[in-house]
C-alpha cells in the first residue's frame, strides 16, 4: 500500500484539532511517529492552542521502571514495545474515553530521571480533547492493537530522516550521553524501533509532514 503524505502548516493542524475538540463529546486524537519525529512538540503546541479544554497524555509515561527492565533483562532495548506497560496504557485510554465524572490521572516520563512518574497528568471531566502521542499508537500487535480502536482520529507525523537522526543524537547528548554513545543509541535501538513504527503509518487517518518542522 502506498502511503500518501500530506503537507500541513502548524496553523492547519491546529484548526483541525480545534474542530475535533468542538464536536461536543470528548475526543481522543493520536499522534504517532518514529523517535525524533517531533510528536511531543506538536502535541504540546496543539494543546496550548486549543486551551484549557485540552490535555496531552504521552505514551512514554508507561515505560517500565528501570529496575524492572533490568530484572526482565530488557534494559538494553529500552523504548521497544515490550519495555512498556501496554495493558496499563490501554486501560487508561478506556477510562479517558468514557469520560468519568472525576479526574483521571496519567503518568509522565521524566527524561532527566529516565523513569516514569505516576499521577503526574490530570485529565479532568472538563477536558474535551485528549491528545495522545507516542511511538506505538498504530501497532497492530496485541495488546497495542486496542489503542487504535480507542482513538477517534490518528495522525502519523512524518519527518526527513536526516533531521530526525540529528534530533535524536542531540537529545541523547543533552541527557548526558557522550557523542559516541548518543550516535550508537540513535543508529541502533532507536533505528530498529523507527523502522517498525514506519510500517504502521498506513493505519493512520492522516500522514502529515509539517511545511516548517517543529523542534524535535
Amino acid at each position: 500500500m502506498t502511503t500518501v503524505v500530506r503537507h500541513f502548516t502548524l496553523d492547519g493542524l491546529v484548526a483541525r484539532a480545534k474542530r475535533l475538540a468542538e464536536t461536543g463529546d470528548r475526543q481522543l486524537l493520536g499522534i504517532a511517529g518514529s523517535p525524533g519525529a517531533g510528536k511531543s512538540t506538536l502535541g504540546e503546541r496543539l494543546v496550548a492552542e486549543v486551551g484549557p479544554t485540552a490535555r496531552l497524555v504521552p505514551m512514554d509515561g508507561f515505560h517500565l521502571a528501570q529496575a524492572e527492565l533490568v530484572r526482565l533483562g530488557r534494559a538494553d532495548r529500552k523504548g521497544a514495545p515490550h519495555t512498556f506497560d501496554a495493558n496499563g496504557f490501554v486501560s487508561l485510554l478506556r477510562r479517558v474515553r468514557r469520560l468519568e465524572p472525576t479526574s483521571v490521572y496519567a503518568p509522565e516520563f521524566r527524561r532527566d530521571l529516565e523513569e516514569p512518574i505516576a499521577g503526574a497528568i490530570e485529565v479532568p471531566p472538563s477536558v474535551r480533547l485528549v491528545v495522545v502521542e507516542g511511538n506505538y499508537l498504530l501497532l497492530p500487535d496485541p495488546p497495542w492493537d486496542e489503542v487504535r480502536t480507542l482513538l477517534h482520529e490518528a495522525w502519523y507525523l512524518d519527518v526527513d530522516a536526516e533531521l530526525r537522526m540529528r534530533r535524536l543524537i542531540a537529545r541523547h547528548e543533552a541527557y548526558g550521553r557522550t557523542p559516541e554513545e548518543a550516535r550508537g543509541r540513535a543508529t541502533g535501538s532507536d533505528e530498529i524501533n523507527a523502522r517498525r513504527i514506519a510500517r504502521t503509518a498506513d493505519r493512520a487517518d492522516l500522514v502529515v509532514r509539517l511545511a516548517d518542522p517543529l523542534p524535535g
